[in-house]
């Protein structure tokens, strides 16, 4: 049985064409979830609005906590660290995590990056080898194949990598660093753009994304037919979409 952490990071908290104002990427994200489920009904789903329900921001009390040894952790200091495991527990059960995001100038959202923030996480996430002075991060989720599918909406149009917006856009780069940095390399990407723009540019946007959104269901789970993830030794690379 496959396991889906689905994240939507919007702060539109209705659908794009259903709602006023409703958003391009949390459509996406759920028509992933669905088509994956109506193939898969056996799989689960852990559902995290982070757009409505933003993690909260690293302090000083998560600093000193995290970086201290457990041992010498004290009860205020579990406290402190209480959210971030329950993130990081449901990062490590997933074996596909759906990012349903918008591009807020030319990053991500605070609440996506406040995510990031609670995941990235020393002994959790990532281990820190000092006896390796050029590359002393380990990534802690490398040990079985997971994927990630980060599913964007962008109000302008040319932040695809090579076309001319493409310096810009700092989201889908970024996450791929961070995703990278804790061991989960399987990365596909999909967007939505023309939002500011609308009429006929958009549609035809949203029909593609739709359409490669449905492609890479049938393909992931192609995939995961083939090769089991209980067999968890076997790992598959796959391009991005």
């Amino acid at each position: 049985m496959t396991h889906i952490l689905h994240l939507d990071a919007s702060a539109r908290p209705g659908l794009a064409g259903k709602d006023e104002h409703g958003s391009h990427s949390r459509n996406l994200s759920q028509r992933f979830v669905s088509q994956w489920l109506s193939h898969r009904p056996q799989d689960s789903v852990t559902y995290r609005d982070v757009g409505q329900n933003p993690p909260s921001f690293v302090s000083h009390d998560w600093i000193a906590s995290a970086f201290a040894s457990e041992e010498r952790r004290e009860p205020w200091m579990l406290e402190a660290l209480a959210e971030s495991d329950q993130l990081v527990d449901e990062v490590v059960a997933a074996d596909v995590l759906i990012i349903g995001t918008p591009l807020y100038n030319f990053g991500m959202p605070a609440a996506l990056k406040a995510w990031i923030d609670q995941v990235v996480r020393l002994n959790r996430t990532v281990g820190f080898d000092d006896s390796n002075a050029l590359d002393p991060y380990v990534p802690l989720l490398a040990e079985r194949p997971r994927h990630a599918v980060i599913l964007t909406a962008r109000g302008g149009v040319g932040f695809n990598p090579g076309e001319a917006m493409a310096h810009m856009n700092h989201l889908e780069p970024n996450l791929v660093t961070a995703l990278n940095f804790i061991g989960i390399t399987r990365i596909h990407q999909i967007a939505i753009e023309g939002q500011e723009i609308g009429g006929e540019l958009l549609a035809n946007s949203v029909a593609e994304a739709q359409r490669q959104v449905d492609a890479l269901v049938k393909e992931l789970q192609t995939a995961f037919d083939a090769h089991p993830l209980h067999a968890r030794a076997r790992q598959v690379e796959f391009d991005q979409v």
